[in-house]
């Protein structure tokens, strides 16, 4: 489990942890607290953990590191099960990187939301746990629970669950409870377990997600040894139990049956390797649509609708599991002429835009002409066209930049266009160097027209050091053709010379 965040996701999930920790209403009751005390007051988080810590009456130890101590904790977590003693224990170890000014860190307060699945895939009843020396309970109104909240506040430390009849698979940190990197001992049986049975969304999601990247690196080091590729039955089995589930919610699904993205992939790898990571992601869909070719057409089908538009959670829902699912059939074309709404048909037109042809270039023109007075949409046209993987996509990036509706001195326009090609992996990090020399020509012309947005493109640049050799010096060579340009803002040497440094 591996996020990463800005300060400000990273503060409203400190928020949460309150409410994970206190529970709704005791959440409410210190937000009640809190406006009592400090309406109409400039406030502090001191304030705000004081509020909920007394409202409560709560024991929050060493919670406020959250606000004063940088970086993510990485807690690893190990289990064992002790069949004569019916116990299952969770040993937690917490570990806060160095960061500048901070070379030592503490140990954070870290609530860890846990479930245990028995063999048929369904949440145990627990009703205590033994930690620090003591057996807690962990009920409710003196009924067992079938997820409770484990607080992680050492460096190393083990809680052990008591009346457990047979080995459990854990569910850890549901509801993502915590902004942690999370590394355990699952095995990938037990991630596929959790795939097919995990009652907690989140953690279902994350189990797809956690096997997705191990299967995709596994086959980008296949690829790159000219392996053939072969996709895990098991992985095409768990995307497919998630797919036909009819009680699962229909957004969940899409999101579930979405693959990682090739940068996602790519950060994991010490060096990365664009080309394998597009190729590998490209045979799992191919794979995926082949074998589960029938339940993506009636997943489609039974999502399509000829009603009104209606914005809510149940159609935003159906439009988001139909249109995931149309990327991996052939009925793209149709739903884009038949779409009732310009979410549906942007859908259709995003997957017909990734094959190259007269049906696309026909598709696009025809979507340009419908909506062309509406620049919110002519932006994510351009930023469409501009991120697709079709080889060689460059040089029609270069033609939009001719587009009468394209202008280099709209910031958007260029975020839209210029931003969403340096999104491509293929295009932006291709072999020859054709898409590093692109950007650098581009940076060099808007630094003349706007420094803040010639800085914003050039950062692009900035983590070229991931890549091979070759990769390598091409985007030095461009860093250094911008370095060397006469009458260089600020804003753009800042950035370029902090990425060579």
């Amino acid at each position: 489990m591996d996020f990463t965040y800005d300060s400000t996701f990273q503060g409203a999930e400190v928020v949460r942890m309150y409410k994970t920790l206190l529970g709704t209403q005791g959440f409410r009751k210190g937000m009640d607290l809190y406006f009592k005390r400090h309406d109409g007051q400039a406030v502090t988080c001191e304030d705000f953990f004081a509020a909920m810590k007394d409202a409560n009456g709560a024991d929050f130890a060493n919670f406020l590191l959250w606000y004063s101590q940088a970086g993510t904790p990485v807690v690893k977590v190990t289990s064992s099960y002790n069949a004569e003693a019916h116990t299952f224990s969770l040993k937690f170890s917490q570990e806060v990187p160095p960061t500048p000014g901070q070379p030592v860190k503490e140990p954070m307060f870290i609530p860890v939301a846990v479930g245990l699945l028995d063999s048929s895939g369904k949440d145990m009843p627990l009703s205590s746990v033994y930690h620090d020396g003591t057996l807690q309970s962990v009920a409710s109104n003196n009924q067992p629970v079938l997820s409770t909240v484990l607080r992680v506040t050492k460096k190393e430390e083990e809680f052990v669950f008591c009346d457990i009849f047979e080995r459990p698979i854990p569910s850890l940190l549901r509801g993502y409870s915590a902004p942690i990197r999370l590394e355990s001992d699952l095995s990938d049986s037990d991630l596929f377990f959790l795939l097919a049975h995990d009652s907690d969304e989140f953690n279902r999601w994350e189990s797809g997600q956690v096997l997705a990247r191990k299967l995709m690196l596994s086959l980008v080091a296949d690829f790159q040894q000219s392996k053939p590729l072969t996709l895990n039955p098991k992985f095409v089995q768990g995307l497919k139990s998630i797919l036909c589930d009819p009680i699962l919610d229909k957004e969940f699904i899409a999101k579930a049956i979405t693959l990682p993205g090739e940068g996602e992939i790519m950060d994991l790898m010490e060096v990365a390797d664009p080309d394998a990571v597009y190729a590998v992601r490209t045979f799992i869909r191919k794979e995926l649509a082949s074998q589960l070719k029938s339940e993506f057409l009636s997943t489609v089908e039974n999502n399509r609708s000829s009603e009104e538009y209606v914005f809510d959670h149940p159609n935003m829902a159906r439009r988001a599991l139909k249109n995931t699912a149309l990327e991996m059939t052939e009925l793209a074309l149709h739903e884009y002429k038949t779409a009732t709404n310009m979410t549906d048909q942007f859908a259709a037109l995003s997957a017909i835009s990734q094959k190259p042809g007269k049906t696309r270039d026909d598709v696009l023109a025809d979507f340009y002409t419908k909506w062309q007075h509406n620049y919110l949409v002519v932006n994510k046209w351009f930023a469409l066209q501009a991120m697709s993987n079709i080889p060689g996509n460059v040089e029609n990036v270069r033609k939009l930049l001719n587009h009468p509706a394209f202008d280099l001195c709209n910031p958007n326009k260029v975020y839209s266009l210029i931003g969403g090609f340096c999104g491509s992996p293929v295009n932006f990090h291709a072999k020859d160097g054709s898409g590093y020399k692109f950007l650098g020509e581009i940076v060099l012309q808007l630094d003349k027209l706007n420094p803040q947005v010639a800085s914003r493109m050039v950062s692009a640049f900035s983590r070229w050091r991931r890549f091979d050799e070759s990769r390598q010096t091409l985007a030095k060579q461009q860093l250094e053709t911008i370095m060397s340009a006469n009458g260089l803002s600020e804003n753009v040497f800042e950035i370029a010379s902090k990425s060579l440094a």
